[in-house]
């Protein structure tokens, strides 16, 4: 942080209380860049900037802005003209409220510097502003002017520093119309109850964890071409059918998680899809479902069994009636003697 160059030099206004402070990017780029070439002979592109009124080449000092007014005339504008703007905030940041931090939109977030403390007298002020911060659990809404613009600021405190946000005026920030889908839609509980699962089997992540893969790769071809070898071939892309229900999509999002979380991929205590009557095959010119010849198949089956099985039954059941008429006619003799 010593060796990084501030980007503005000013103050903090905390009310009365003034802060000198130096403004130091607090993110940086590590994207690989890449220079145009004429792809015939590897030959760098430039471009070269011309005034069209002598149709010259000029160079960067012979450079400056200029404003266009509606019937294209240009006015010229220096930087001792903006840099004397009758603005507070030119070389100030002017904090003008203090809010809690869940009040800002995330979508008005943008650039993000730190405050660097301006030598010791502002040592004490810095720390005082720091503390405050700390102890109000709350973020200072400031203003101030960069870049030829005045922009809005967030200050909050990470770690011992006090960093600060940009934050996009709310009429720069579109509103999401046309944007959700216009379909009515229904969600079950049960996709929810899914869903849930999906979430808590993902879980958490320390961001200190992810990195670029792709400026990886990006710099293990570069590596390779350097060292005149083939550039490494790209896996083969998995190819999965269209999953067209969602629950079995959300069903197998679980499995797979919890597989490479090295747990069990049963989904349990989830609720049981049925089976849709979709999903039976239509009668089809008289003919009958498989699903329904195995049902008449097992039934005739209970029956040929029941029928075998019932011959012993109605042979004990005719030897009864014999032998009460046996016993009839006994009977009935003896009376006759």
């Amino acid at each position: 942080m010593l060796h990084v160059r501030s980007i503005w030099n000013g103050a903090i206004s905390f009310g009365l209380v003034s802060i000198p402070i130096k403004l130091v990017n607090a993110t940086e780029n590590h994207s690989i860049s890449f220079r145009q070439i004429h792809t015939e002979d590897g030959g760098r592109i430039r471009y070269r900037k011309f005034c069209e009124l002598e149709d010259r080449e000029v160079t960067g000092q012979e450079i400056g802005k200029g404003y266009e007014d509606a019937d294209g005339t240009i006015i010229p504008i220096t930087d001792e003209d903006l840099s004397s703007l009758p603005l507070p905030t030119a070389k100030t940041i002017e904090i003008v409220a203090f809010v809690p931090e869940d009040r800002i939109d995330p979508l008005q977030m943008d650039a993000a510097y730190y405050l660097a403390a301006g030598g010791a007298p502002a040592a004490k002020p810095y720390t005082l502003l720091r503390e405050a911060l700390k102890r109000s659990n709350k973020v200072a809404i400031a203003k101030y002017a960069l870049r030829g613009r005045e922009r809005l600021g967030m200050l909050r405190v990470v770690g011992d520093a006090i960093a600060m946000h940009g934050l996009l005026w709310p009429d720069e920030v579109r509103a999401p119309e046309g944007v959700a889908p216009d379909t009515s839609v229904t969600v079950r509980d049960k996709e929810l109850d899914l869903a849930d699962a999906l979430m808590d089997t993902l879980g958490e992540v320390d961001l200190q964890d992810l990195h670029d893969e792709y400026r990886e790769a990006v710099e293990e071809v570069i590596a390779a071409k350097a060292a005149g070898e083939a550039p490494p071939e790209a896996p083969e892309p998995e190819r999965g059918g269209k999953v067209l229900d969602l629950m079995a999509a959300l069903e197998n999002s679980v499995r797979a998680a919890r597989e490479s979380r090295g747990e069990e991929a049963e989904v349990k205590d989830l609720p049981q899809r049925k089976t849709s009557s979709r999903s039976s095959p239509k009668d089809t010119g008289g003919k009958k479902s498989t699903s329904t010849a195995k049902k008449k198949t097992a039934s005739s089956t209970r029956k040929s069994t029941s029928k075998t099985a019932q011959p012993e039954k109605r042979t004990t059941a005719k030897k009864s009636p014999a032998k009460k008429t046996a016993a009839k006619k006994t009977a009935s003799r003896k009376r006759s003697a």
